[in-house]
């Protein structure tokens, strides 16, 4: 697998259209920063790590979906860095998402975070995707 940040963001996208409750995924420490950030900020109900079967564990994931309309926390998910096209930002030209409604999850120096917490902080990263 060439880019296992895209196949995370996929799989969630494709549970997310099944109506799923629990999506697994295979771990690497990077994904569990990120599922870290998604429940921190309210897109995901609940996640959990399984250690087992392959070195890195699962990631067991929660989808959140409003009760009354049975819609997902979760618009769109959108990869911006990928191995062949590498998309670095400074914390001066910090994206805004949806107008500030959505989050920008980077990778920097620091280890990953927000692009709010990144800007705060004045660092910059590598975006590795929107999610609205």
């Amino acid at each position: 697998m060439t880019d296992p940040i895209a196949d995370y963001l996929t799989r969630l996208r494709n549970a997310i259209k099944a109506n799923h409750r629990v999506v697994e995924i295979p771990a690497s420490n990077l994904k569990k920063e990120i599922t870290k950030i998604l429940f921190e900020q309210g897109y995901i109900l609940n996640y959990k790590f399984i250690e087992g079967e392959n070195p890195a564990g699962i990631i067991k994931i929660a989808l959140k979906y409003d009760p009354v309309d049975k819609v997902n926390a979760i618009k769109e998910l959108k990869r911006v860095s990928r191995p062949g096209l590498r998309q670095y930002t400074g914390y001066k030209e910090m994206p805004r998402v949806l107008n500030g409604l959505g989050i920008a999850i980077l990778s920097t120096s620091q280890g990953v975070m927000t692009n709010k917490k990144a800007k705060d902080l004045h660092i910059g990263g590598e975006v590795l995707c929107y999610v609205y």
